[in-house]
């Protein structure tokens, strides 16, 4: 007979929530206007726009790869940039127009 095995639970890394707000072409393509998104602590816009790609598919990976980022309302020049937890992250697709 063996001796019983107790179930540990290893630390959960930490995690950063934020907001996803999407626009015109990328609601229609991800399905909603907006979701909470939760990544590992350190990530940066890409990891998050790598993550959303792989969430929802093609037709918003198609989006993502054109659109324009803007984070707590700034555009985001560099997507190597760590949001804080509680950011807010708009996805802006291609616009027609002048």
């Amino acid at each position: 007979m063996s001796a019983p095995t107790r179930a540990t639970s290893a630390p959960s890394a930490p995690t950063t929530t934020l907001t996803v707000r999407y626009f015109a072409g990328a609601k229609a393509a991800a399905g909603t206007r907006s979701e909470d998104v939760t990544v590992p602590a350190g990530a940066t816009v890409d990891d998050l726009v790598a993550a959303l790609a792989a969430d929802h598919g093609e037709a918003l990976a198609r989006v993502l790869a054109a659109a324009s980022f803007l984070l707590d309302e700034v555009a985001v020049r560099d997507r190597t940039v760590v949001p804080a937890s509680g950011a807010v992250v708009d996805v802006l697709p291609p616009f027609a127009g002048g």
